[in-house]
């Protein structure tokens, strides 16, 4: 990998802005006029689950690639605020920026956080200050737009940072208790449901207990049951 240099990226990054730009442009493209935040949903959603595939492949060239596609999104939406005159691409670098700086008073401050654990609370702290939230409440603006697992990670990894959640064995309890609900059931789906979602967050609160992902421990399971599938297909 060669040197960088600051002035060539900064001169490549002002012209992709441009590009998208001239997009935009009545001279543009037809596709990329058309467009605006809601319609591009679907493909900042898309482009964000490639990344993370090219993580889980560990494809150094194909990460690129995405990372590339996501970036796009990023300046995409910020051309369309801007149009509508709310803030420029400007904005969202100085935005993260500050907000870098701000959240890590440990190396750019006179804090100190010597442990990765004492930075995640410093970091929930901080945002919660900013906010003006209630300290209390670990949990407010966990986005509800969130997969219902990784949503379900996230509220129960900030409950269990400010000491509110279940233990091992409180989880291991509450899933059993929701198998037995299961095995009892007689075809009240109400009923059903209920019991497969405690079942569903006791797994992921035993995930957080073990220091497993949920999401990931799920997709290479679901890869590892199509690969068996594939198999007997094979052997039929």
């Amino acid at each position: 990998m060669g040197k960088r240099t600051p002035g060539t990226d900064n001169a490549l990054f002002s012209e992709l802005v441009e590009l998208m730009a001239r997009l935009r442009s009545p001279s543009g493209c037809p596709w990329d006029r058309e467009q605006d935040h809601r319609s591009l949903r679907p493909c900042l959603l898309e482009e964000t689950y490639e990344v993370l595939e090219a993580i889980d492949r560990d494809d150094p060239d194909a990460l690129r690639q995405e990372l590339g596609d996501l970036l796009l999104q990023v300046i995409f939406h910020a051309q369309l605020a801007e149009e509508a005159g709310r803030f420029d691409i400007g904005k969202v670098v100085q935005g993260i920026r500050d907000k870098l700086v701000a959240r890590h008073p440990h190396v750019f401050g006179d804090s100190s956080a010597d442990t990765p654990d004492e930075v995640l609370h410093q970091w929930d702290s901080l945002k919660r200050q900013e906010r003006g939230e209630d300290s209390a409440d670990p949990i407010t603006q966990v986005p509800p737009s969130l997969p219902a697992l990784s949503r379900a990670q996230v509220v129960q990894r900030r409950a269990g940072r400010a000491g509110i959640s279940r233990d091992g064995a409180q989880a291991k309890s509450a899933a059993e208790a929701a198998l037995a609900q299961l095995a009892q059931d007689s075809g009240d789906r109400q009923v059903a449901q209920a019991a497969v979602g405690e079942l569903l967050l006791a797994a992921v609160d035993l995930a957080r207990v073990a220091d497993v992902d949920a999401e990931q421990a799920l997709r290479e399971r679901v890869e590892e049951l199509i690969g068996e599938i594939r198999q007997r297909g094979a052997r039929d």
